[in-house]
């Protein structure tokens, strides 16, 4: 692994802003092309009770963008919906790494938890 500095903490926030996020698990179903973008990727996610829409800009990060089939991983799903290249993304994939200039990676459970659970 290289040599990796990290960023300095951002300044604190409340719990209160903290609890506003509702970060839960879901299943990745399936990994669909973008056809107006070069870098993102549509996630149909099951989150138990509904599954979703999520855009994911990972298109050039990996060599197989549907290699994460059928893997849980957390998102944050309370975000407005929001256009890009003409689809909706409902939520936000919420990985590790881009923010530091790392090769993305996802935020998985350590074990299998039911679609939906809640994080925190």
């Amino acid at each position: 692994m290289s040599e990796f500095t990290a960023a300095p903490v951002k300044p604190a926030v409340t719990i209160a802003a903290l609890e506003a996020l509702d970060i839960r698990v879901g299943t990745i179903e399936r990994v669909e092309e973008v056809p107006r973008s070069d870098k993102l990727m549509k996630l149909i996610v099951n989150f138990g009770d509904h599954s979703r829409t999520i855009l994911a800009g990972f298109k050039k990060e990996r060599g197989n963008p549907r290699e994460i089939e059928g893997r849980q991983a957390r998102f944050v799903v309370n975000l407005e919906p929001r256009k890009m290249a003409g689809e909706i993304s409902e939520g936000m994939l919420f990985d590790i790494g881009f923010a530091d200039g790392v090769t993305p990676v996802l935020a998985v459970p350590e074990r299998a938890v039911p679609n939906g659970t809640r994080a925190g």
